[in-house]
């Protein structure tokens, strides 16, 4: 598994729209996503990566800890190569995990160009004012994925604490890191 670090995105730059059907083939719209929330947050990912796999419980207690923040998980990677990436075991995951928000396919892996998604977990989050949803911190999760007790910057649960306190974008946005995503051949 190759180390791969994100790609960087502007600052305020609109989110990507998309629809896409979770495991059991539920639609979500990510305009319906944006509806009654002050952040979107969406996280590249997957079941197979270390990387992932460490970030699922932080993933899933932010997301208990900051209702006015819409969460989704986005699994793009091609199952043919990673059976452990298939709707089945995503939907195990769901349960292991006790995921509460959508963790949705990207077949197509449409969505994950649309964003220019590279990495798994490649964590976006974005600001939603009048409707749209703006690129508010695209970056690292925390600044040690393996060692959780010795995390020293909690950059994501930061940038979501300042997005919900009305400030400004945090000019450290380190870049995320983790496996690549398998893309189709």
């Amino acid at each position: 598994m190759a180390l791969t670090f994100s790609d960087p995105m502007e600052i305020g730059t609109q989110m990507p729209k998309f629809e896409l059907q979770d495991f059991s083939g539920t639609i979500y719209s990510s305009s319906k996503l944006l509806a009654e929330k002050r952040g979107i947050l969406v996280v590249f990912t997957c079941n197979h990566c270390p990387y992932a796999k460490a970030a699922w419980p932080i993933l899933v207690s932010l997301s208990n800890t900051y209702p006015d923040i819409q969460f989704i998980a986005i699994n793009s990677n091609d199952p043919s190569d990673y059976p452990e990436d298939s709707k089945e075991r995503m939907g195990e995951v769901v349960k292991i995990q006790n995921i509460q928000f959508p963790y949705l396919v990207d077949g197509e892996q449409d969505v994950a160009k649309a964003f220019k998604a590279v990495c798994t977990p490649d964590p976006f989050l974005f600001k939603i004012e009048s409707g749209e949803a703006k690129l508010f911190y695209h970056g690292r999760i925390n600044d040690n994925w393996q060692h959780p007790d010795a995390v020293q910057e909690e950059n994501l649960k930061d940038s979501i604490e300042v997005l919900l306190a009305g400030g400004n974008p945090p000019e450290n946005q380190p870049p995320s890191m983790g496996c690549s995503i398998k893309w189709k051949e």
